[in-house]
């Protein structure tokens, strides 16, 4: 669907400078934009791209010279940018009921749920209006899941574990598999039942290959609008903010309790039962060994505060030199002594 300069402005509380009419039906970088797609300017190091992008608008904070078509002037030209992309992303498709899905019996489906062959749906499963559930998910017994939520490829998702509205998973991602909860006896490890839950309330997306653990007992609960990359692993009974973000293979420990807002790198870890307060920044591949305090910035392992670990880092490359240093001051001390 195309949509004029006018109202894309119009959506983005932006300001016209041009032409208000111009059609546009797409979006690209300004490298690749062509007729009739608009592109975003936020970095000057592509500012000498303005002149040749063959964009017909772009989103941009001040108005330039360099650009010669329509430009919507926004205060925050890429979060503009995700708006508008938003806006031509296209929708996963609706299949309606497929007749090769398992749909037991006590199951309930809402108005316009989309469920594609080879799909399962456990029993007493309630799925809400215009969900989609595509090849190779499992839905088991007694799940509930909101309305719009999309569950794509070979998603699984246990019994008894709650999906919230407008949620996305990616594919491959497991939620509700048993915790990892073992008491020794002499040279055997007994396994500690998981009798618990999984609660992912509304706006959450769930990024491929993700483990959500069942709680030991009670329940893992990821708030509204969490966010988290591939490959992540959250343990059993951990609770996350809302809002927060986790990137690429980010593992935090059983009972974990992270508050709202919080940004955790890739690789971070985060050792069980810690509480990490609201706002805080954990760096990638930071060991986190102890509770952090709100908007607390920590990197390395083990995690330490973020700009002494910048001054220890940069440290290193020179302890070769230093260390020859010290040994031949040593040795000139030795040489003034009687």
């Amino acid at each position: 669907m195309p949509f004029s300069v006018k109202e894309i402005a119009d959506r983005t509380g932006g300001e016209v400078r041009g032409d208000g009419r111009v059609l546009l039906t797409g979006i690209a970088s300004l490298s690749e934009a062509g007729p009739g797609q608009i592109s975003f300017f936020a970095d000057p190091r592509f500012k000498g791209l303005l002149k040749t992008t063959q964009a017909s608008a772009i989103l941009i904070a001040e108005p330039s010279a360099e650009f010669e078509g329509s430009q919507i002037l926004v205060r925050h030209p890429a979060l503009a940018y995700a708006r508008v992309a938003a806006l031509f992303a296209p929708p996963p498709r609706e299949v309606g009921v497929s007749g090769r899905a398992f749909i037991s019996e006590s199951a309930v489906l809402g108005d316009k749920a989309s469920i594609y062959p080879l799909a399962y749906i456990g029993e007493q499963a309630v799925l809400g209006d215009g969900v989609i559930v595509f090849p190779g998910v499992f839905i088991g017994d007694r799940v509930r899941i909101g309305n719009n939520t999309v569950l794509y490829p070979n998603v699984t998702v246990m019994n008894d574990c709650v999906i919230g509205a407008e949620v996305i998973i990616h594919a491959g991602t497991v939620i509700g598999s048993d915790g990892f909860g073992f008491v020794r006896d002499g040279s055997v490890n007994v396994k500690i039942p998981q009798l618990g839950t999984v609660q992912i309330d509304d706006q959450v997306e769930i990024g491929a290959n993700n483990c959500i653990d069942r709680a030991a007992l009670g329940k893992t609960w990821i708030k509204r609008g969490v966010k988290t990359d591939n490959l992540v692993q959250i343990a059993h009974n951990v609770v996350i903010g809302e809002d927060t973000l986790l990137v690429a293979q980010a593992a935090l420990g059983g009972s974990v309790s992270v508050g709202n807002q919080v940004v955790i790198g890739g690789q971070a870890a985060i050792r069980d039962h810690l509480r990490v307060e609201d706002l805080a920044m954990i760096g990638s591949q930071s060991g986190v060994a102890k509770s952090l305090g709100k908007g607390e910035i920590v990197s390395g392992s083990p995690a330490i505060p973020h700009r002494l670990w910048l001054k220890t880092s940069a440290l290193i490359p020179q302890l070769p030199n230093l260390l020859a240093r010290i040994r031949r001051l040593e040795k000139r001390l030795d040489e003034l002594e009687p």
